[in-house]
């Protein structure tokens, strides 16, 4: 069991530190649950992606980080993959969540996700000096200084107060490797972690190592606390994460097509910001 929870903690570490997540437009949200407007058939409303049904493979917008066509050649195995997470969400992430949910009343909650947010300071700021946005890292080391000094800790963002920090667009691996001209290649999900590409498979992987909350298990001999705060880290996620998951599927004709289309469009409007 202390094994499987060693592989389980850092895997869900990095799903919900990853910005790929699932979170869904509200317009998609209406197009799921409109015939003429299901996700895979025609035009999406949010991201304007399209399926072209001969070819299973859907079309992005125009920007210069979603060039080229993201492929699903792997369907028949990602289907079942993504059937296994489902089952993973409804069986143990579900109600992990909702018991934390009762145990912590929710300002209690907002400050631990502000504290690992300040915590990804890394991740943001060398994706920052990656794609040559050295003004926006500025700004990220900014907004590091005002919430662990004014903001206790982390645990109040005061930096939203701010008018030049408040609402910085968050970088990451992913968005680097896009940025660097690197296409998406093919659409696959992952166990436990969910829906990727092979980009954002080896984003997801820099991601966890520019994690300070990951870097514990890497440098210490001793595993037993750096589990306890990936499962911290975890559990304060699953709230958000799941109310992600469940407006993409949500009166969903396929939830797998709406899911995965959700996905490219998030990843998409990420890297416009």
């Amino acid at each position: 069991m202390k094994t499987a929870l060693r592989f389980l903690l850092p895997a869900t570490a990095i799903l919900m530190t990853s910005c790929s997540s699932v979170k869904r437009q509200s317009t998609t949200s209406a197009a799921a649950s409109d015939g003429g407007m299901a996700p895979g058939r025609g035009e999406m409303a949010a991201g304007k992606s399209a399926k072209n049904p001969s070819s299973g493979v859907f079309v992005e917008g125009s920007d210069e980080y979603a060039t080229g066509d993201v492929r699903d050649p792997l369907e028949g195995m990602n289907r079942a993959t993504f059937w296994f997470n489902d089952k993973l969400f409804t069986v143990f992430f579900r109600p992990v969540s909702k018991g934390y949910e009762k145990a912590l009343p929710r300002f209690v909650r907002k400050g631990i996700d502000n504290v690992f947010d300040n915590v990804r300071y890394p991740q943001r700021f060398v994706n920052c000096l990656l794609q040559g946005k050295f003004k926006r890292a500025g700004k990220e080391t900014e907004k590091l200084l005002v919430n662990t000094v004014l903001g206790l800790g982390g645990i109040l963002r005061t930096s939203d107060r701010i008018e030049s920090l408040k609402d910085i667009p968050a970088e990451d691996t992913g968005q680097t490797l896009g940025a660097w001209g690197i296409g998406h290649g093919m659409y696959v999900v992952l166990p436990v972690f969910g829906p990727s590409s092979v980009r954002e498979g080896f984003g997801l992987a820099g991601d966890y190592a520019l994690n300070p909350v990951n870097w514990g298990a890497a440098w210490s001999g001793n595993h037993d606390w750096t589990m306890a705060v990936q499962g911290a880290h975890t559990i304060r996620a699953l709230p958000d994460q799941i109310s992600q998951y469940d407006a993409a599927t949500q009166d969903a004709l396929d939830p797998y097509i709406s899911v995965r289309s959700a996905y490219i469009q998030n990843r998409a409007e990420a890297a416009r910001k």
